[in-house]
């Protein structure tokens, strides 16, 4: 924790891909250099940034003189690993210029999983930071395969802000923020300043994919925040392309959408942001209202009497979701029971489960230090 304190004003900046290319899919190194120029900015006034970065995919397809997006893996892989290089050259000769060194750091799911994995990639984080370093970082999508995959650079942001205990985390996109709806359709849309909680109405407001360079959308964005909410480190989306965007938001300007709860305590514990952020779940259960109140509200555990069905195959001490009745995820957390148990135990008191499984007497489906709660 020593180590981590040092990095108080760390700021972890996202770009998505259709921010960092151009109308023909190739890397925009004007806007590449242009963003390089605000990061040792603030990198001289004692802000730390590290960068996570789309558009490997994008960059490999111009480099490997494919016109479009491949629809098979293997050209898409090509393609990732071909535009890991192409970006990181770019990267790496903007921040020189001025005098900054970067570090390229390639994650999958599967690196993070792993609690002694998702240890290591902090270290390697925050010894480049401590050393002065830009971490450039982006999924390693040369062998990504589905199950551990990110699914989008949005959520990786998150869980990079989470691994450094970051103070800001900042999304560059090709729109202004978060809108009451699509602006491009609905002249009347407006956007939205600040969001202190991520609740059915906001989850709505977010659309579909991206664009045909990047695999996210909004509504990847609003899942990433949700995510930045549960663990008290403030998140915005915002307009990439203005010159001082980033210094603008660090300066406190009124820029984009902010989420952030200013009532909420202080960070959750590295184990509760590893389960909710970094693992992958392995089943659902829902509950019912008295549950989801009890979680939410109350900093309860979840009992198994307030379970309503469960779904997915899980041993015990998987993370599993936890979902309302509306589907709504409230939280994820490690499940004491396997999945077959879970089947019997569900809708009962904790007394009479004790009957039948004397050794699981009084123990909740999973307990409150093991659950992040969105």
């Amino acid at each position: 924790m020593a180590m981590r304190e040092q990095f108080d004003n760390l700021v972890v900046v996202k770009i998505g891909s259709s921010t960092l290319t151009t109308k023909d899919g190739a890397v925009d190194e004007k806007y590449i250099s242009m963003l390089c120029e605000q990061i040792c900015a603030l990198h001289e006034e004692g802000y730390p940034v590290a960068i996570v970065t789309s558009g490997a995919a994008a960059a490999g397809r111009e480099r490997l003189g494919f016109d479009a997006r491949p629809a098979d893996i293997p050209s898409l892989q090509a393609c990732a690993a071909a535009g890991q290089a192409a970006l990181t050259e770019v990267y790496a000769k903007e921040l020189a210029k001025r005098g900054v060194a970067c570090g390229q750091v390639l994650l999958t799911r599967r690196d993070v999983v792993d609690r002694e994995g998702y240890l290591n990639a902090r270290n390697t984080l925050d010894r480049l930071l401590e050393l002065g370093a830009v971490p450039v970082v982006n999924e390693n999508d040369t062998v990504s395969v589905s199950e551990f995959a990110f699914g989008d650079n949005d959520m990786l942001g998150a869980i990079v802000s989470a691994l450094v205990g970051a103070s800001l985390y900042i999304v560059l996109s090709d729109v202004e923020g978060l809108y009451t709806a699509d602006p491009g359709v609905d002249h009347n849309a407006s956007l939205i300043k600040e969001v202190d909680a991520i609740d059915q109405r906001i989850a709505n407001m977010a659309g579909g994919a991206g664009s045909s360079v990047g695999t996210g959308g909004m509504a990847s964005k609003i899942r990433a925040a949700r995510a930045m909410l549960a663990c008290g480190i403030p998140m915005v989306i915002c307009n990439g392309h203005d010159p001082s965007v980033l210094m603008d938001i660090v300066h406190g300007e009124d820029v984009g959408t902010r989420f952030e709860n200013k009532t909420a305590q202080s960070h959750s514990s590295g184990r509760k942001l590893w389960i909710g952020l970094a693992e992958v779940p392995r089943g659902v259960v829902t509950v019912d209202e008295g549950a989801a109140k009890a979680i939410v509200q109350e900093g309860a555990s979840l009992l198994p009497v307030g379970i309503r069905s469960t779904k997915g195959t899980y041993a015990e001490g998987d993370v599993i979701r936890i979902v309302d009745q509306n589907n709504v995820e409230l939280a994820r957390g490690v499940t004491r029971y396997s999945s077959d148990d879970m089947v019997r135990i569900r809708g009962l008191k904790l007394d009479v489960i004790g009957r039948f499984l004397p050794h699981k007497e009084g123990m909740p489906a999973v307990h409150r230090d093991e659950m992040l709660v969105f």
